[in-house]
């Protein structure tokens, strides 16, 4: 593998780490925007600065598992990497056009599967890193819901005697606090599975060892490709997460990012590259559903749910395209 393709390479991977940040600063931002309590312009600022930073807070454990835990090493090769990246910025590209908040996480993880059994079948999946990833397309918007759901209930008893518009006026300055720590949960986990890409690409080309551990100019690079992508970030899925789905309040707002904060952090810490997307749409479906079920749009959600399912089989329908035209041209 040529110098040259690796730099291509980890240049196309930053674009998509941005496209990522790009694509899913809706899921920071939404909620604090959609309830009036930080303006578009300074909330993606507050979003991608925490973004940035997020390396400081969390290790490479969701790195590993993309780089290592995901398919066989010894089946990655440029093109499996090429295939894998093209294939999750189609997807991405189609979702952002037409506003549906799918997962930039599992359109990558779809593409690297996509790429690697068009090049050497189902059994270059190592079953128990797929495994969990796939799980966690059901279990991080379940949580999501749950915790948002109990989080409402906690505060509305807490609060049952103060005035609304205090609680609105209280709840406003808190979802500065909420939104950054979900941005840090962001940060954290997203970005990560562009530096377990880029780590799979270096072991591949010889550049680094397999036991080395990850150069920390690609945690710097990807932070910084994630954080600038997210200061660009797409209105088009902001007004689906913060205004279709259901009309929030900062109380809900507050309790949304926070349930998809703790969310993100567990996930995190434990390896698992979950979506971010699907975290932060559980949570706000959760806490519309405690005013009453027809608060929530469940068309819209609907809609949501049908990307999620197309997301990882779509990804990689590209993604095994990709690959045939990088044998053949790369």
């Amino acid at each position: 593998m040529s110098l040259e393709v690796i730099v291509f390479l980890v240049a196309l991977a930053l674009a998509f780490d941005f496209m990522n940040g790009f694509h899913d600063a809706a899921n920071s931002i939404a909620t604090i925007v959609s309830t009036g309590a930080m303006r578009p312009q300074h909330a993606v600022l507050w979003a991608a600065f925490f973004n940035f930073v997020a390396f400081l807070v969390f290790g490479v454990a969701v790195a590993t598992t993309v780089g290592k835990g995901i398919v066989d090493p010894a089946v990655v090769d440029h093109r499996v990497v090429f295939g894998a990246l093209c294939g999750a910025i189609a997807w991405n590209v189609i979702t952002w056009y037409y506003g549906i908040p799918s997962s930039s996480s599992h359109a990558l993880i779809g593409g690297l599967a996509g790429a690697a059994v068009t090049k050497g079948g189902v059994s270059t999946l190592i079953a128990a890193g797929f495994l969990k990833t796939a799980a966690a397309i059901v279990l991080s918007p379940a949580v999501g819901f749950l915790l948002g759901a109990a989080l409402v209930v906690a505060v509305s008893w807490l609060m049952f005697r103060v005035a609304a518009r205090r609680v609105d006026r209280w709840f406003r300055v808190l979802q500065y606090v909420s939104a950054a720590f979900y941005s840090l949960g962001h940060g954290g986990n997203d970005a990560q599975k562009t530096m377990g890409i880029i780590w799979m690409l270096l072991i591949a080309g010889q550049v680094v060892g397999s036991a080395d551990p990850l150069p920390l100019w690609v945690v710097l690079a990807c932070q910084a490709a994630m954080g600038l992508g997210t200061l660009f970030g797409g209105w088009r899925i902001v007004k689906t997460m913060g205004m279709r789905i259901t009309k929030l309040r900062p109380v809900g707002g507050f309790c949304a990012s926070a349930s998809g904060a703790v969310t993100l952090f567990i996930a995190t810490w434990l390896g698992i590259p979950v979506s971010t997307t699907h975290t932060i749409t559980g949570s706000i479906v959760g806490v519309g559903s405690v005013r009453t079920l027809s608060a929530v749009r469940w068309g819209v959600a609907g809609n949501i749910v049908w990307a999620w399912i197309f997301t990882i089989p779509c990804s990689a329908f590209f993604a095994g395209i990709a690959w045939w035209l990088g044998e053949r041209y790369l």
